[in-house]
């Protein structure tokens, strides 16, 4: 039997109409937006359906929505393949907590809690100390590792051998991506983010998440979850609350992520959420492996029927 690994989506892959056809089709998936709405205090599927894209993009808005959007997908999933047997969950970022609640650590109601005061309190982290992000393609570690060192900047999302975003203050970022570029990068590109997320900037946000989570119960992984910071798997709930507020401030470890389930014996992954970014990312680190993207009910159809050949 094949070894299969869900991985779910990450800030920045949210457009407008995410979600709909998912909600108007299955009444579970349209539940969830309802008990989401119910929590946030506003219409989340109609902001999902109709936008405006700028509103979607706010932090506070986005890390709820593509939540919501992304367990409806597993949702769906779920209903018309109930025997799918999964190895191990993980997300990016943002992602990494809807892998959180698809393996039974936290309800989804506490989950959107957490999102949403995680989303505005990086906003406000944001407005506090400007910065940015710029990805890097084409440049190896050991040079990257110089620009971040004469920059003052971190790494933070290790994507791939190819691809590796760095994260700081704004004037320090435009530095690095001169400096990456005089190094020989194939290709930057400034990331359109409201600021320096996976860096030490985010450390404001990190204190408000942990006072968040403190008064929350979490359960052990029903399956195992791959970590963000470490790339091993969560173990007690006291350890998850504090790797999840160590993510804010640390790199995320995808490549390491996708070499421990490859270690695992993972060969297929399940990308549930807006956008195809993580299946494209899969591919560059582990050319072997076969993936399938779900983020409306077409892109279901197509996912089941290369599962379940």
């Amino acid at each position: 039997m094949k070894q299969r690994a869900v991985v779910f989506a990450g800030q920045g892959a949210q457009f407008v109409g995410m979600g709909k056809d998912l909600a108007a089709v299955h009444p579970e998936c349209k539940d969830l937006f309802d008990r989401a709405s119910a929590v946030l205090g506003y219409d989340l599927a109609k902001l999902c359906a109709e936008g405006p894209i700028e509103e979607i993009t706010k932090s506070d808005k986005c890390q709820p929505a593509v939540f919501v959007t992304s367990a409806a997908c597993y949702t769906a999933l779920r209903k018309l393949y109930p025997e799918l047997q999964v190895s191990g969950f993980a997300g990016l970022s943002l992602g990494e907590w809807t892998a959180l609640w698809a393996a039974g650590v936290l309800s989804f109601e506490d989950t959107v809690k957490v999102l949403q005061i995680r989303g505005k309190a990086m906003q406000d982290a944001c407005n506090e100390r400007p910065g940015g992000m710029v990805s890097v393609m084409g440049l190896p570690m050991a040079e990257l590792e110089k620009v971040c060192a004469t920059a003052g900047v971190q790494m933070a999302n290790i994507n791939s051998s190819e691809q590796i975003v760095l994260s700081g203050d704004k004037d320090k970022i435009a530095e690095a991506e001169k400096l990456a570029q005089a190094a020989g990068a194939k290709k930057t590109v400034v990331l359109p983010v409201a600021g320096a997320f996976h860096s030490p900037l985010m450390a404001p946000a990190a204190g408000k998440l942990e006072q968040i989570l403190a008064g929350m119960t979490l359960q052990k992984p029903l399956v195992p979850v791959l970590s963000n910071v470490t790339a091993k798997p969560h173990g007690e709930p006291a350890e998850i609350k504090a790797q999840m507020i160590r993510q804010l401030t640390s790199s995320v470890q995808w490549v390491a992520t996708i070499e421990g389930f490859k270690q695992a014996g993972v060969t297929e992954y399940i990308e549930c959420g807006p956008g195809k970014v993580l299946a494209g990312l899969i591919k560059r680190i582990d050319k072997d492996a076969s993936s399938v993207s779900i983020q409306d009910t077409p892109t279901l159809d197509k996912a089941l029927a290369v599962l379940k050949a």
